[in-house]
C-alpha cells in the first residue's frame, strides 16, 4: 500500500469515527480522544489531517452532502413525476436509516452554532422543490395544491422522521413513509387516482450475478471451467479393444485391482478355488 493509499484509508477512518461519536453524543460532547480512538490512529495522525473537531465535522457534513447529490441524481428513471418524488423520499429515508455519515450530518447541522455555511436540510428542501416545480409544469399536481407547500410538507416531514428516529429507529424504516403518501397522494395528484403511483418505493434492480467467465472461478451459478484433455504420449497405437468379456486382475495381498485390460482367456474359477 503507497503512502498516499494509507492516508487516504486514515482520513476515512476518522471521518467515520467522528459521525458516529457526533450522531451519539453530539458535536459538543464528541472528544478527539474518542474520535482517534475509534479510527485506529493517535491523536498526532489526527491533526495531521485536521486541525481541529469543527474541520472534522465539517469533512462530515460535506461527506453527507456529497451522499445525498449523488442519491438525488441517480433516481429510476419515471415518466411520473410524482413516483420520482415518493422514490427521492424513501432514499433519503434509507439513507438516514443505514448512512451514519448522512444522520450525523444532518444532526451537526441541527446545531445553534453553525461552523460551516453548508446547509444539507436547505439542499434537500431545493432537491425537493425541484422536482415539486416539474411535477407542477406537467399538470401532475391537482390544480389547488401550492408546489411551495407541498415542498415544505415534504421536506418538514422526512427530516421529522429523522429527528424522531433518534430515540426510536423504526421511524426510518419504509413504513411511516408509505403511510404518509398513501394520506397524500388521494389530495395533489391529478388526476386523485393515478394507476401508475405507488406509494412503495421502486425497487431498485438487482445486479446480475457475475458468471465463471467473469470471475475466472467454476461455480455452481456459472459455466464450469473448460476442462481440456491432455494428448497421450505412448507412439504406439492400440491394436486391440478389451471385449465385453475382459476380466480384470485382482491383487489378493495388497486389495487393489490392476486395472489393465487382459486377452488372454483365463479358466474360469469355480468355487473351491476362491
Amino acid at each position: 500500500m503507497s503512502k498516499q493509499e494509507r492516508a487516504t484509508r486514515t482520513r476515512t477512518a476518522l471521518i467515520l469515527s467522528a459521525a458516529r461519536l457526533f450522531e451519539r453524543y453530539g458535536y459538543v460532547k464528541a472528544s478527539l480522544d474518542e474520535i482517534s480512538s475509534g479510527a485506529g490512529v493517535s491523536r498526532g495522525a489526527l491533526h495531521f489531517h485536521f486541525e481541529s473537531k469543527a474541520a472534522l465535522a465539517d469533512a462530515v457534513e460535506h461527506t453527507a452532502a456529497t451522499t445525498l447529490h449523488h442519491t438525488a441524481h441517480n433516481l429510476p428513471h419515471h415518466t411520473n413525476p410524482i413516483q420520482t418524488l415518493i422514490d427521492l423520499s424513501h432514499r433519503m429515508i434509507h439513507l438516514l436509516h443505514h448512512d451514519i455519515t448522512v444522520r450525523a450530518g444532518f444532526r451537526l447541522n441541527t446545531d445553534t452554532s453553525p461552523r460551516t455555511p453548508l446547509n444539507l436540510r436547505h439542499q434537500w428542501h431545493t432537491c425537493i422543490h425541484h422536482h415539486v416545480t416539474q411535477a407542477a409544469h406537467q399538470h401532475s399536481l391537482a390544480p389547488h395544491i401550492s408546489p411551495d407547500a407541498l415542498t415544505n410538507i415534504i421536506v418538514a416531514t422526512t427530516t421529522g422522521l429523522e429527528t424522531l428516529a433518534r430515540t426510536n429507529p423504526t421511524w426510518l424504516t419504509p413504513t411511516p413513509l408509505t403511510h404518509f403518501w398513501q394520506l397524500l397522494l388521494p389530495t395533489i395528484t391529478n388526476p386523485p387516482t393515478n394507476p401508475h403511483t405507488n406509494p412503495h418505493p421502486t425497487p431498485t434492480p438487482t445486479p446480475t450475478p457475475p458468471t465463471s467467465t467473469e470471475t475466472g472461478t467454476g461455480t455452481e451459478t456459472g459455466t464450469p471451467p473448460e476442462t481440456k484433455t491432455r494428448p497421450t504420449t505412448n507412439s504406439t497405437p492400440h491394436t486391440h479393444r478389451p471385449g465385453p468379456d475382459t476380466k480384470t486382475k485382482t491383487k489378493t495381498k495388497t486389495g487393489t485391482t490392476d486395472a489393465r485390460p487382459h486377452t488372454k482367456n483365463r479358466p474360469k474359477k469355480t468355487a473351491s478355488t476362491l
